[in-house]
């Protein structure tokens, strides 16, 4: 079931109910809108909660599962205790610092200060809590949420859909890589991910390797500043901006790289959660270098499975793309340890079995798996 912040995203108008791959979805159509801070939020949930008790009604759920942000289980704790139903809450990150990037409001501000309170407290009313990270379980411990009901189950990927292929020529030709050296990051183009300090790495680099091009696969919030700095640095001939791309395509991207690059900036949100995509670069068979806030050290071990660099340090980026781009040996032995890596330690059937335990607990008897 999806909020009414779903909807309002959607580029096509949607059904109430619809099947996607056999799974049937409901939609929350109706929603009163109200640009007064607080009443907006509150509209949201009040909507959210009336759909989802007309959902308990008719599907009668054991349990609700409800994932941040944190109107989605505000809404979800409300219809859980009218129906008595337990409640599962799945925090992947924490909105009010994610809200600090986008420029939303200011760390400590009111609003920062009572969604931070809004969080602790679904957490606590919440039978289980689920978390992407240690970072994230940590910060909720110091919170005062009991330990005993928080569970990591972290980001994991489809391992099959993910894996080592040639490069594609039919897209080699057309934007230009082919006999290239390429790094690539592909993903959302949010400030945090530091991708302008990719773009001074590239800057440092391109002398050295005449033959290197960046591949920027995604878009989002900076993409016009990037745009901005490529020219301002002479790095058109360079640098590829591909646009967003399909999820089924993304396999495709991945074979035309050598080296992806994650240069997350240090702050709240980066070094409490884990990122998915380096995960996917990982599953295959590509070497990865991040840098090293707390959710890349989660994923990333130094010079076994990718490598780390000193966070928002454009130089020490630089230095190590410079050094697998001269040691093939190397960058084959960080990816061929970290597609082992994910599928023994991060890929969808091992990581979501971790829920039935979850669920027993907050349930309070056993679940098969099927």
């Amino acid at each position: 079931m999806t909020s009414p912040k779903h909807e309002m995203f959607q580029q096509e108008s949607v059904l109430g109910e619809e099947k996607i791959a056999g799974l049937k979805q409901y939609r929350t159509l109706s929603y009163v809108r109200s640009r007064i801070p607080i009443v907006a939020e509150f509209l949201l949930v009040v909507a959210l909660r009336k759909r989802l008790i007309e959902v308990i009604e008719k599907e009668r759920p054991d349990l609700i599962h409800a994932h941040s942000p944190v109107l989605n289980v505000l809404a979800a704790l409300s219809a859980g205790a009218t129906r008595r139903i337990p409640v599962v809450y799945e925090v992947r990150a924490f909105w009010e610092d994610a809200a600090v990037d986008h420029g939303t409001y200011r760390e400590g501000s009111w609003k920062y200060r009572m969604v931070r309170f809004s969080e602790t407290f679904a957490c606590n009313k919440a039978d289980q809590v689920v978390v992407l990270s240690s970072g994230l379980r940590g910060e909720l411990i110091r919170r005062g949420v009991a330990e005993d009901k928080i569970t990591i189950v972290p980001n994991a990927v489809d391992a099959e859909h993910f894996r080592a292929n040639g490069s594609d020529e039919t897209l080699k030709n057309r934007w230009g890589l082919g006999n290239k050296r390429v790094i690539g990051f592909i993903g959302s183009f949010y400030r945090y991910e530091g991708l302008d300090l990719l773009v001074d790495a590239v800057a440092r680099l391109s002398q050295r390797w005449p033959d290197l091009k960046l591949l920027l696969a995604g878009g989002g919030e900076i993409e016009g500043e990037l745009n901005s700095q490529v020219e301002k640095l002479g790095l058109r001939d360079k640098v590829v901006v591909t646009g967003r791309i399909p999820h089924d395509e993304v396999p495709r991207i991945y074979g035309l790289t050598d080296i992806l690059a994650y240069p997350r900036r240090s702050m709240r949100l980066t070094e409490l959660v884990t990122p998915l995509k380096p995960l996917e670069a990982m599953a295959m068979g590509k070497a990865v270098v991040g840098s090293d806030v707390g959710g890349h050290r989660e994923l990333i071990q130094n010079e076994i499975n990718g490598v780390l660099f000193q966070a928002d340090n454009s130089i020490a980026l630089a230095e190590e793309l410079n050094r697998l781009l001269m040691n093939d040996a190397l960058r084959i032995k960080l990816g061929t340890n970290a597609s082992s890596w994910v599928r023994n330690e991060r890929s969808w059937k091992h990581v979501v079995a971790k829920h039935a335990t979850i669920y027993q607990r907050a349930l309070g008897r056993e679940v098969p798996l099927s």
